[in-house]
Parts: structure tokens; sequence; C-alpha cells
């Protein structure tokens, strides 16, 4: 089973932020990483506002069902701090984003590092080529039908269960 920290990148949605939390409890996902301005459930030294963080947190709860208290989590301001923060550390994830580019590989072809960072982004424009140039490989999920992409809360369900199978 690899070891899977999941980086949720501006991600606008709370409901989409609580549904990634559920799944990445049933994929045993290590750690949720929440960075730009991704919504995130309140924790300890959360310096917004309380009635705000619990507001987000509600909403959050809503599709996470419990998930956002039992998947440990990080919010950090940009990615750029936790791409320095892997980067300085001992053993630096490689990093995967979910995207379709022309530089993409269809996920199902694709063998994982025993443990990995994979990288989500925003619902509209997904990932941000200063980004997609730093990651490890791209990986796509091929569709069939006539829209160009899944839901990204859809896409993590998938992605992960293509690189845990």
């Amino acid at each position: 089973m690899p070891h899977i920290t999941l980086i949720a990148h501006n991600i606008r949605s709370t409901h989409n932020v609580g549904a990634i939390f559920r799944t990445a409890e049933g994929f045993g996902v290590e750690r949720v990483v929440l960075s730009g301005y991704t919504p995130y459930p309140t924790y300890l030294g959360d310096s917004r506002l309380p009635h705000e963080a619990d507001k987000i947190t509600k909403q959050i709860h809503k599709t996470a069902l419990g998930a956002e208290t039992m998947v440990p989590f990080e919010h950090v301001e940009s990615l750029d701090e936790w791409l320095s923060q892997n980067d300085e550390s001992n053993q630096p994830l490689p990093m995967y984003a979910l995207e379709q580019s022309p530089d993409s590989q269809i996920i199902t072809d694709f063998q994982p590092a025993e443990r990995f960072a994979l990288l989500l982004g925003e619902e509209v424009h997904g990932i941000e080529q200063q980004y997609l140039s730093q990651c490890d490989a791209i990986l796509e999920i091929p569709m069939r039908g006539r829209k160009e992409s899944f839901n990204v809360s859809v896409a993590t369900g998938i992605a992960l269960y293509a690189l845990t199978t």
C-alpha cells in the first residue's frame, strides 16, 4: 500500500474539499495538505475568526461526514511553502499532478513510488504550469464522454483507486 500525501491546491468548493477528505480516508491517505485559497477545517492555532472557521468547517463536514477529523491535514498559505518544506526534508516526496496535459501519462499505465504526493488543482483552470513543471509526473484520467474533465473530488477517487490497486 503506497504512502500518499494529497495536496488540494486552490480548490474553491467546501463540498469538494469534504468529499476529498472522505475519499482520502477511504483510501488510507496519510495526510492532506490544503494550500492557497482551499477552504480548510478548524485546527489548533487557527488564526481565522472563530465564527468564520466554524462556518467553513460545518460546510466541509456536510460531505466529509467526520473524515475531516480522521485524516491528518495541514494548511499552508501557498503551494510554494509546501514545495520548499518538501525539498528541504530528508526524504522529499515525488510529486505527481492529476491534470490533462500534452505531457501527461494515462494514470492506469503509471507505476507510482511507494511514497508520493498527489497534486490536485483548481476546479476550472487546473494546475498552473509553474507547478506542473515541478512535478515528477503528470497523470491523466482518460475521458470517454463529451465533457473535458471530471469533478475534482470524483477525479481524486478515480486517481486514488488507480494508484493503490
